[in-house]
Formats: structure tokens, sequence, C-alpha cells
């Protein structure tokens, strides 16, 4: 009878980060997917580092530097396990704001020029941060074949359908037969309602599109503002993002949604009008009920990480890092109370 020290559904970037993070520390690990490994939101995201964003919610900055600080050991090591390489496309990031803060620098005009060749400020004021990015289809690549090599065993198109655990463990229940384990994380980010139907997380749904821009004018950073981000991938192309929706898991690419994408970028950054269109997709990011990750021990041997929204990515290696921690029976080395479940219940009260 198949079974394991740790069972994880959902094989996105959470997933199997955790995983990793596992099995480093000498647990056996299985990952069940409901469909391909990386193939959901992991896959369709931008793939910006993106820990400096103003945006961010300010519950984020301790898992956030905690994140970036494993990211270069995180990506070395799954490029040693999976012999694929996850090049740095971009090292810094050009963030429009409608008023910047007064002890930011802004950039002077020929300084934004400079590193966006014919940029329309607009009434924007800009920034420079200190940001990487990299292409997240280069990861989707490499991460599957890392969790191999490190011994994990990853089941893909294998949905779990349930899973019942207790004190003695847990009971796995899935499209290929009954699995069984120490104990159980439910990573299967806009889906993990399915496992936990209480659970307040919902599809955000994401139009993106990549562009391809011949001629000299090129930019090597990213270029981001509250409407639209314009992420470098390298051989004069360029990811432009994104849509926020409440549309179900609905996969229909919307034209007017991306036309509307790209006139945005153009407007923002106009060599882009002379652009051609590569590529186009939709991602359903887990959103939360406060756009905060859930991160918590919801039972015996079971816990839940999802719920990242945007910052899947950013997150990933943070967030596998305090959950190895805590499954494994040690306190996590960040303060978690801000993604516990119980902030729900207290709002309602």
């Amino acid at each position: 009878m198949d079974c394991c020290d740790v069972a994880i559904a959902g094989a996105g970037i959470i997933g199997l980060t955790t995983a990793l993070e596992l099995a480093a520390r000498g647990r056996k690990v299985t990952v069940f997917d409901q469909g391909e490994a990386m193939a959901e939101a992991s896959r369709a995201a931008a793939g910006m580092l993106a820990g400096a964003d103003p945006e961010n919610p300010t519950e984020l900055k301790e898992l956030t530097q905690l994140s970036l600080s494993l990211y270069p050991e995180f990506l070395e090591r799954v490029e040693f396990l999976s012999k694929k390489s996850i090049p740095i496309r971009t090292r810094a990031t050009v963030q429009g704001l409608h008023e910047a803060p007064r002890d930011a620098r802004t950039l002077s005009e020929p300084e934004l020029l400079g590193r966006a060749p014919g940029v329309h400020a607009n009434g924007w004021q800009f920034v420079q941060l200190d940001e990487t990015s990299f292409d997240a289809w280069d990861l989707a690549e490499a991460l599957p074949s890392a969790v191999r090599a490190a011994g994990i065993d990853l089941r893909e198109h294998t949905a779990v359908l349930s899973a019942r655990c207790d004190d003695g463990g847990a009971e796995i229940v899935t499209v290929s037969g009954t699995f069984f384990a120490g104990a159980f994380l439910n990573a299967t980010g806009a889906w993990a309602p399915v496992l936990e139907p209480a659970l307040p997380v919902m599809p955000r749904k994401g139009h993106m599109l990549t562009v391809e821009l011949p001629g000299c004018v090129q930019m090597d950073c990213v270029l981001r503002t509250p409407q639209v981000y314009i992420v470098p991938r390298g051989g004069n192309r360029y990811t432009i993002g994104s849509t926020v929706e409440d549309a179900g898991f609905d996969r229909t690419v919307d034209p007017l949604r991306i036309h509307e994408l790209f006139s945005r970028a153009a407007d923002l950054w106009p060599p882009l009008r002379e652009a051609s269109i590569a590529e186009t997709w939709v991602g359903f990011r887990p959103g939360s009920a406060d756009g905060l990750p859930i991160i918590d021990q919801t039972g015996a041997n079971r816990w839940i990480g999802a719920g990242h929204f945007r910052n899947g990515i950013l997150l990933g290696p943070g967030t596998g890092r305090v959950l190895s921690q805590w499954m494994s029976g040690r306190r996590p080395e960040i303060d978690l109370s801000a993604f516990r479940l119980g902030r729900f219940v207290a709002a309602s009260v």
C-alpha cells in the first residue's frame, strides 16, 4: 500500500518548494496534481520578484524578506538538480507612482529615458527599485525536474478527491486510489476549496500577453505602474500584464481585454506600438478574502498553503521554508499570525 511521510496536493510553486524543503529534511514526500506540474498560476506569472512594490500589503514584509533571502540558493539548487537554466532577465524595476514618498528619489527625465527610452511619463513620478525578474516559464520547466531529481514522487494527472486526517496520519483518496501519509498539505491554489469547502479562496482571472518588438529601441528593466507592467524576456520580447477579474475558471482569452492591456502598455511605453503580439493567455491567481496568503494548520496532521494571489512566485521559497519547519515539528522562523485562518472568523464577529 502506497505511503509516505508527507503528501501534498498541488504541484505549483508552493507545493513544490515545500516538497523540496521537506525532502532536504529527510522526509519522504509525494506530490499530486490534477494536471501538469507548474501548469497553472505558477507558469502564468510574470516572474517579478516584486518585494519592493509599494502596493504590497505591509503584512507581507517579513515573509517577503525571508523568501527573497532564500531565492539565490533556491534557484541555484533547482538549476543543479534539473540541469536546466533559469536566467535572471532583469535587475531593476522602474516604478511609476501617483505620488512618490517624501524620502524617495524620483528619476530625472534623462535618467528615466536612459532606462526606458521613449517612455511617456503622463503624470507619473518614477523611482528605481532593486528588484530582479526571471521568466516563470523557465522555472516551470526546471522545478518539476528538480523535484524528481531530489527523490520526490511527483504524480501528475492524479487529482486528490478528499483527505481525511487524524492523529494517526492522513488517508488521501485520489483518482488512482487511496494513499496514506503521516501528514497532508493542501497547496492547490485557486482550487483549494475543493478539499477545504469553507476556505475563503477564489480564482482571480488574469489576462497576459507577450509581444515581440523589432528595432534598436529596447529596454532592460521592468517598467511598472499600478495599471500595467512590462517585463523584458530577452530576445526583444516583453510580457505585459495583467487584468484582475472575478470570472471563475473561465479559460477564454478575451481579445478586448488583450487589446486594452496592449494599449495601456503602449501608452506608457510608445515604442511598443511597433510590436506584434506573440502569445496570449490567462491564469487563475488564488485570491483570498483579504488578499493575504493562508498558511495554517487546519487539523491533526493537516496544513494549508494557499491564497498567495499575485505573489506566489515571490513568496514561494519563504512559504516552503516555514511550512516545512511547521510540518516537521519546529517553530516557523517568522510570525505567521497574519496568515492564520482564524482571522476570517474574527473579522466576521
